[in-house]
């Protein structure tokens, strides 16, 4: 089987499509609905644009590539119709993990109740649970048992100034919170308005990190804003092991390795290796704080 016009639809607005190629929170180049390299469709790579229909074949080809033969496999034996072979799509999508989903042998013995279960059970990350994925595992057990296709649509924007950003993804309320923070934790003016943040603080935003400049906050915007995080917590990490091979440490490490030959050059040596490839694995991060004195070092940055 292959996934219908309507599948195809919810799963884009499940995933966000994003049509200028950005970096996952892990530094992966991606584009459209969240497809790397590894899709085997599609090559991203700094200042890539497609067009949403582009954006929709190219999700199609992953879909009948990497996924749809293994939800084929895994339902043949219910003899799925077609909303239920799409929320098995979606899930597999998003998980992978279609062939040892127990939600499925508890679909094929016609029992919904198990199965709605067990597809609730898939709503961790990290080993949290996540908000957005209870919901979206409420949507596709939505689908595959009632037949219910519901996209998420961004809400729409108001006429009325301030402008306020619109949300391209189910974001959670406490989703929603840590998103606004980490903005204002950046410096961006998202104001005293607890349940909003103001387009020209999202625009703001995506123009010093080279993303689409529309006030959204979709895949890009969110991904880059979690990777400027994780520089920032990574980089925290990084200067006291700097400082402790130096004079300013008072751990008693410095102490200890006194009678070691070279122990300290060794030690700053390893700490200025990691400290070297942080900044690479970084570099677009560091490529929005030279953007504005230095463009050209932040054009190359992000072309690598």
């Amino acid at each position: 089987m292959r996934i219908s016009e309507a599948g195809i639809a919810m799963l884009e607005a499940e995933e966000g499509v994003v049509l200028r190629a950005y970096r996952c929170p892990v530094g992966v180049w991606t584009i459209g609905a969240g497809l790397t390299a590894a899709s085997g469709v599609v090559t991203p790579h700094a200042g890539m644009v497609i067009t949403a229909h582009d954006a929709s074949d190219l999700l199609k080809k992953a879909l009948a590539r990497n996924y749809e033969p293994a939800v084929d496999r895994a339902m043949a034996k219910g003899l799925p119709v077609q909303h239920e072979f799409d929320a098995g799509v979606m899930f597999h999508f998003n998980t992978g993990a279609i062939a040892r989903a127990s939600w499925v042998k508890a679909w094929i013995a016609d029992n919904a109740a198990a199965a709605r279960k067990g597809l609730a059970a898939w709503n961790k990350g990290g080993g949290k649970v996540l908000p957005g994925l209870v919901k979206r595992r409420e949507r596709e057990a939505d689908l595959l048992l009632n037949g219910v296709y519901a996209p998420v649509k961004a809400a729409p924007a108001t006429a009325t100034a301030p402008r306020w950003s619109r949300i391209a993804l189910p974001l959670s309320a406490e989703e929603f919170r840590a998103a606004r923070a980490a903005l204002a934790s950046l410096g961006y003016a998202v104001g005293s308005d607890a349940i909003r943040i103001p387009a020209q603080a999202v625009e703001a935003f995506q123009r010093d990190h080279d993303l689409t400049v529309d006030g959204i906050l979709g895949r890009a915007t969110l991904s880059t804003l979690q990777r400027r995080i994780d520089a920032r917590r990574k980089t925290a990490v990084a200067a006291p092991a700097v400082v402790m091979t130096g004079a300013g440490d008072s751990s008693g490490y410095t102490d200890a390795l006194a009678g070691v030959p070279w122990a300290g050059a060794a030690l700053l040596g390893l700490v200025l290796i990691w400290a070297a490839w942080l900044a690479f694995q970084y570099r677009d991060v560091i490529a929005a704080a030279v953007q504005r004195p230095l463009p050209r070092l932040a054009r190359f940055l992000r072309s690598i």
